[in-house]
């Protein structure tokens, strides 16, 4: 199969350069974007946000041993998106089957939504330690029947 990959591409969508002030910290698993967006949308009313993506999400702001240089690139970028675009929200978010946890961190089973739970708690007291002011949310989702649940964590 070829894919061709075109020179340039004109959108319809014009650059708001307007500050957005909401953040996300999510794993980059691109199989969670679509239902995440959907929450994050519908269910939350946050129409645009900043987007730090990477493998784990808050996990790689928890002390792991294994994710420290993680950590720190993660906990760099966050703190310049928040200086930078003035950023008074953050919402953590944890998805099920997360390869972070089982194959970084080695946990199986219920092992993961637990250090999940513990994590994004622990990622929000960091957080917090960059930016006092910062409003957080957190939320563990779950697969559905027909879809998926994010469920509030308490910080």
């Amino acid at each position: 199969m070829v894919i061709t990959k075109p020179t340039s591409f004109e959108v319809e969508a014009p650059f708001n350069a307007t500050s957005i002030g909401t953040a996300v910290v999510c794993c980059s698993d691109g199989r969670f974007v679509p239902p995440m967006d959907e929450f994050l949308h519908q269910g939350m009313g946050i129409e645009r946000y900043d987007c730090l993506a990477l493998p784990g999400g808050a996990g790689c702001l928890a002390g792991h041993f294994a994710a420290w240089r993680e950590e720190e690139a993660a906990s760099m970028q966050l703190k310049f998106l928040i200086e930078m675009h003035a950023l008074h929200r953050i919402v953590l978010i944890a998805h099920p089957d997360c390869g972070f946890y089982s194959k970084r961190l080695r946990l199986f089973g219920s092992e993961i939504e637990h250090a999940q739970r513990r994590d994004i708690v622990t990622a929000a007291h960091r957080i917090r330690g960059l930016a006092p002011h910062l409003e957080l949310d957190a939320f563990i989702s779950r697969r559905m029947p027909a879809g998926m649940i994010f469920e509030a964590v308490k910080l």
